[in-house]
């Protein structure tokens, strides 16, 4: 088959288009061609600096295709269902071999792109709000990143359940596109300081709930809570050393929780993986949106993961095999 693989971490460019051996298919797993790849912040920070399981490695843990091999042991799994998978790495490919257990039916009318593209920033938004940042009717949250696949969700979710939103992205372009998926109010974070931004737009409160998949924003997240807020910290998109100072969440008896769904996933919570089901059924229904920004052919990998880090894109960019 081939694949986008690297053989030292670095830069974009570090990507080739090569063949290599099509994965095994082991009793528990299943063979899925992939249709589209969804590439996460996760895989261009794997790529930059992160663990490569092989030499050649393959990088990518989200991916939708067809179902063409299933293990001995799968029961409720046949060959020739479209799925989407999540892996610790292997998308960036032609075939990937999947536990049954990473996979999820791809609902009736939704198409392989755009199932490729909501369990992890869909499942990590919705968590992320409620089962941990217990999102309540009328609060106030601030999402960081807007634009970002998780952002966009994010926005979605936090609006349908009547929360004020907020959110911070690099443009007053992005942020006004940012309006239709339910933004009430945007921050252009090179205009100056977000949180005395969103201290401002909240009246001097500040916000109930903050979702920081930046990093590098994190003291300023801080700064942007209500007293009793929560934050839950869900990735270092920012790529610099994270200095996060806890110290001024007591003065507001404040609290931050961080969020990781590969974990609860990797752990097989049956609640994460239901979740996951419905939140495709919403999209599915029309009910919250998937923002593809642009699709390169896999060969052209390095090309699309410069264009993710060059926070060129307004949601998704997807590998096409």
């Amino acid at each position: 088959m081939k694949a986008a693989v690297y053989y030292e971490t670095g830069a974009p460019d570090v990507l080739r288009y090569e063949d290599v051996p099509d994965p095994e298919v082991t009793d528990h797993k299943v063979l899925v061609q992939v249709e589209a790849v969804s590439i996460e912040g996760g895989d261009t920070l794997n790529r930059l600096g992160g663990v490569m399981a092989s030499t050649p490695h393959i990088v990518g843990y989200q991916c939708g295709g067809t179902i063409v091999e299933v293990g001995a042991a799968i029961r409720r799994r046949e060959v020739g269902q479209r799925v989407v998978c999540t892996m610790p790495y292997g998308s960036h490919a032609e075939l990937v071999a999947v536990p049954a257990a990473g996979t999820w039916l791809v609902p009736d009318g939704l198409d392989p792109a755009s199932a490729a593209c909501v369990p992890i920033p869909f499942g990590t938004a919705d968590d992320c709000l409620f089962e941990f940042g217990r999102l309540q009717p009328g609060e106030t949250v601030l999402v960081q990143a807007g634009s970002s696949g998780v952002g966009l969700a994010a926005i979605q979710l936090a609006k349908r359940a009547g929360a004020t939103v907020l959110a911070t992205a690099s443009t007053d372009e992005k942020l006004a596109r940012l309006a239709e998926y339910g933004l009430d109010h945007g921050i252009n974070y090179r205009d100056g300081d977000f949180a005395d931004e969103a201290r401002r737009l909240t009246g001097g409160k500040g916000v109930d709930l903050v979702l920081d998949s930046v990093g590098t924003t994190l003291n300023g997240s801080v700064r942007s809570l209500a007293y009793r807020g929560r934050l839950t910290m869900i990735g270092n998109a920012g790529r610099d050393r994270l200095r996060f100072d806890p110290a001024p969440l007591m003065a507001g008896c404040q609290s931050a929780i961080g969020v990781a769904l590969a974990t609860e996933l990797s752990i097989g919570s049956p609640r994460a993986h239901r979740n996951i089901e419905r939140l495709l059924d919403l999209v599915a229904a029309g009910q919250l949106r998937v923002v593809i920004d642009s699709t390169f052919p896999l060969a052209e990998a390095a090309a699309a993961h410069q264009h993710l880090e060059d926070r060129k894109a307004f949601g998704r960019v997807v590998l096409v095999p």
